[in-house]
C-alpha cells in the first residue's frame, strides 16, 4: 500500500480563530469562523506491506503531475519493491489523478505489476492513513517544531 501524507513545519496549537464584525459583540449570528493561515509544510510518499516498508520520499516543491509521479515514485520505489516481493506483489494506491495517468498505467503494465482496484473515496480503509496519523502525532509532540525537512 502506498500513500502520501502532508506534515506541517509549524506548531499546530489546534486553536480556532474567530472573526467578528466591528460592533457585533459576541452575537453568534455575526461570528465567522476562519481557518488558520496556510502553514508551511511538506508532503511525503511511502509504501508499506506486511513484510516491510519503503523509504519515505520527500515530494519537493511544485505540482505532482503524472510525469513527476512516474519519475519520483513508481520508477525508483514501487518497481524495485515489487521485484523484491515477487509474484505475490499487488500494488494499492488511491485514485489521485497523477496515479491514474496513462503514463503510470503503461509503466505498471509494462512491469506486469498488478494493481488493486480501489473505490473512489475509502480513505478510512487505507491502512497507510494510520501511519500518517502516527507520524503526524510524533511530529506534533516534539518540544519544538522541525525547522527543516
Amino acid at each position: 500500500m502506498e500513500g502520501q501524507g502532508r506534515f506541517s513545519l509549524e506548531c499546530d496549537t489546534r486553536r480556532v480563530l474567530v472573526w467578528k464584525d466591528r460592533g457585533t459583540q459576541n452575537n453568534p449570528a455575526f461570528v465567522r469562523e476562519r481557518s488558520q493561515y496556510r502553514r508551511a509544510g511538506w508532503m511525503v510518499w511511502g509504501g508499506i506491506s506486511i513484510g516491510g516498508r519503503t523509504d519515505l520520499h520527500i515530494i519537493r516543491n511544485g505540482t505532482l503531475t503524472g510525469r513527476r509521479y512516474a519519475d519520483e515514485i513508481p520508477r525508483p520505489h514501487v518497481i524495485p519493491y515489487a521485484e523484491a516481493i515477487g509474484d505475490s506483489f499487488v500494488f494499492q494506491d488511491d485514485n489521485a489523478r497523477p496515479h491514474r495517468s496513462r503514463l503510470v498505467e503503461n509503466m505498471l503494465e509494462a512491469e506486469t505489476i498488478q494493481r488493486m482496484e480501489w473505490p473512489a473515496c475509502p480513505t478510512d480503509l487505507n491502512p497507510i492513513e494510520h501511519v500518517w496519523d502516527m507520524l503526524g502525532r510524533r511530529i506534533a509532540a516534539r518540544p519544538r517544531p522541525p525547522a527543516t525537512v
